[in-house]
């Protein structure tokens, strides 16, 4: 039985953060607000759920009296089973609310794509699974994405492609995305009709936000502008206003081209090196973590194998918890959601073993 002080402190932070909410002071101040409206949002249904179970507590209390009364304790042993059976549900659905939630869960996402072994192969895939994701964000109320660089090939692959998603728990759905995806098909350029091997590497970040403290002294900086280009080398056009941006210490560069004005490149080539600063601090972190607190589906070490597409076969398969689909063109077509769900769930298994050990 959970401890009813505890869900009561759950309860309490959810008013505290609605009366926050109402407060003039803090509405006007947009990281702040941003802050707290997110912390409310991701403790609503844990104290929705404990104050109905909290209820179901005192509820249970006073039918358990009435058993010893020869008029009542018929009714109340009939209202027994279902008062226990929701209480059981109940504590199972409050277990899973309080495992450790993903500090990053809200945050939007950085995607990086780059074609990897297999030449323009693995850059024609690069660009189908930049349209798969794009599809999924589609497929999410409120959610939107935006290209910051690319580097496209005659084909309409892609070498690299950068974008953002922003949306609601962006991150805690696409974090899993990051590795090594590898399609086995035949190449519309192979006459032999043999199947081919060829990976992609996508990297999901975390996107910084105004309430990060990333300090970035201006001299730590070599910022350099230059025409943006289209496919096959081609100016798209004759200003200088794409930008590439180094970061001398750790030696991060980054580039925006997207935005047709200079100041608009530069201030998403700086979200973007802040991105990729946050991350750097947070592997740091990670690194620290045992084995034993890392979740069983994977690292998002860029370097793992974590999904095969099989054209032929039309499957697709994630390593990292055995799961096969044979839906192959749904999947690129955006429906993600069988695969990520399924990687959730995984997640929130090893979560669950972990705080019962």
């Amino acid at each position: 039985m959970l401890e009813k002080e505890r869900l009561l402190d759950i309860e309490r932070r959810f008013e505290e953060l609605d009366r926050k909410l109402c407060d003039p002071s803090l509405q006007s101040d947009v990281a702040s607000y941003t802050k707290v409206a997110r912390e409310r949002a991701s403790l609503e249904e844990l104290a929705q759920v404990a104050r109905r179970y909290r209820e179901l507590l005192d509820q249970l209390e006073e039918v358990g009296a009435m058993l010893i009364d020869p008029e009542m304790g018929a009714l109340a042993r009939e209202e027994m089973p279902r008062l226990n059976a929701e209480r059981e549900g109940l504590e199972e659905r409050l277990k899973r609310l309080l495992l450790p939630r993903d500090p990053n869960a809200d945050r939007n996402v950085l995607v990086e794509i780059r074609a990897a072994a297999g030449g323009e192969e693995a850059a024609l895939f690069a660009g189908e699974l930049f349209r798969m994701y794009c599809l999924y964000a589609d497929r999410q109320p409120g959610w939107k994405y935006s290209i910051l660089s690319d580097n496209a090939t005659e084909l309409g692959g892609f070498k690299e492609v950068v974008f953002e998603i922003a949306g609601h728990e962006a991150y805690s759905h696409l974090k899993f995305e990051s590795g090594v995806h590898r399609v086995q098909r035949v190449p519309a350029t192979e006459s032999s009709g043999r199947i081919h091997t060829s990976t992609v590497t996508v990297a999901v970040l975390p996107e910084a936000e105004e309430v990060d403290e990333i300090p970035i002294r201006p001299e730590d900086l070599k910022v350099d502008t230059y025409r943006a280009q289209g496919a096959g080398g081609q100016h798209v056009n004759k200003t200088e206003s794409a930008i590439r941006i180094t970061h001398l210490p750790s030696g991060i560069v980054v580039a925006c081209q997207d935005e047709r004005s200079q100041h608009q490149n530069r201030d998403k080539a700086m979200r973007m090196l802040r991105t990729k600063l946050l991350e750097v601090e947070r592997l740091r972190a990670e690194q620290e973590l045992t084995a034993e607190r890392r979740s069983q589906v994977g690292t998002g070490d860029r370097s793992e194998k974590i999904r095969t597409y099989n054209f032929k076969e039309s499957r697709v398969t994630d390593h990292r918890i055995g799961l096969t689909l044979h839906n192959l063109p749904s999947v690129l077509n955006g429906d993600l959601e069988p695969v990520i769900k399924a990687l959730q769930d995984e997640e929130q298994k090893e979560l669950l073993a972990q705080a019962q050990r």
